[in-house]
C-alpha cells in the first residue's frame, strides 16, 4: 500500500522559509530565525523570551511542540502569531492548535526551502489571531444532506 507522503526524516532543522512565505511577514519579528549554528550559550533563546505583537515562526521540525505551546501563551496576551509547520493532523500540537482556534492556511505545493527539491511533506501556516477568530460552528446548528430545511 502506497502511504499519502513519504515519512522521511529532514536531514537538519535548518531550513529556510521559501521566499514567497517570507515575503508576507517581512516586517514581523522571528524569535526562531534560521540560524545553523545556533549555540544556547551566547544566542537568545525564542522560547525564553516576550514575542512582538505580530510574530513569525518557522520552528524546528523534529520538536515544534514548545514553540506552539509558547505560540499560544503568546497570543492569550494579545499577539498575532503565525506558524510554519508540517500538515499533520496527527499530531498533539496540532490538535492543541486546534482548541486554540487557529486559522490554519493550507499551503498549495510543496515547500522547496531554498532548493529545487520539494519538501517530503505538505505544509500549513497556522494564525493564532486574537483580534479575529475563527467562527465556531454549534453541531446542531449544521444541516446535512437537506435535513431540518
Amino acid at each position: 500500500m502506497k502511504k499519502d507522503y513519504p515519512r522521511r526524516a529532514l536531514s537538519h532543522n535548518s531550513h529556510p522559509t521559501d521566499d514567497w512565505i517570507m515575503s508576507m511577514f517581512e516586517d514581523w519579528f522571528d524569535p526562531c530565525p534560521l540560524n545553523p549554528n545556533f549555540d544556547p550559550m551566547k544566542d537568545i533563546d525564542g522560547l525564553k523570551i516576550n514575542w512582538a505583537k505580530k510574530t513569525y515562526v518557522n520552528p524546528p521540525y523534529s520538536d515544534p511542540m514548545p514553540w506552539v505551546r509558547k505560540a499560544v501563551k503568546e497570543a492569550a496576551t494579545g499577539s498575532r502569531v503565525a506558524l510554519l509547520l508540517k500538515h499533520d493532523t496527527s499530531t498533539s500540537w496540532f490538535k492543541l492548535l486546534h482548541q486554540a482556534n487557529a486559522h490554519i492556511l493550507l499551503v498549495g505545493e510543496r515547500l522547496r526551502y531554498g532548493s529545487n527539491t520539494p519538501a517530503a511533506f505538505p505544509s500549513a501556516l497556522f494564525i493564532l489571531d486574537p483580534a479575529n477568530p475563527p467562527h465556531q460552528y454549534n453541531i446542531t446548528e449544521v444541516q446535512t444532506n437537506g435535513e431540518n430545511e
